[in-house]
């Protein structure tokens, strides 16, 4: 199956900051897509390992590691919209525009390459 083609609704998820520190509140069933999407990134981190040890092609291992990269990106837009929809926007309902600072290195975070 292809990660890609499989966008999960968020059901409210919500990211919350509390006094005790930050946390993040996600529907048990995104959070077991999300595992479960960590467990098939998991699964291809050792199949390159596996192609490197036996000296696979190397185009053939940049292919793998391009769609790994992909279904980690994946998971990434998946908590980026949860985080948005849930935490940015409840902290700048406070009043607390320190949320789009922290947000603008998120995103630098993302963009590096």
């Amino acid at each position: 199956m292809n990660p890609e083609n499989v966008e999960p609704q968020m059901e409210e998820d919500v990211c919350c900051s509390s006094e005790s520190g930050r946390k993040s509140h996600h529907s048990e069933k995104v959070k077991k897509n999300l595992v479960s999407r960590l467990n098939r990134v998991e699964g291809q981190i050792r199949g390159i390992k596996g192609m490197i040890e036996k000296d696979t092609y190397c185009d053939d291992v940049i292919t793998q590691i391009a769609a790994t990269q992909s279904a980690l990106n994946s998971v990434a837009r998946i908590l980026l919209e949860g985080h948005l929809k849930g935490c940015v926007v409840d902290r700048l309902q406070e009043g607390d525009t320190e949320v789009l600072d922290e947000l603008l290195v998120t995103f630098q975070k993302l963009m590096k390459k």
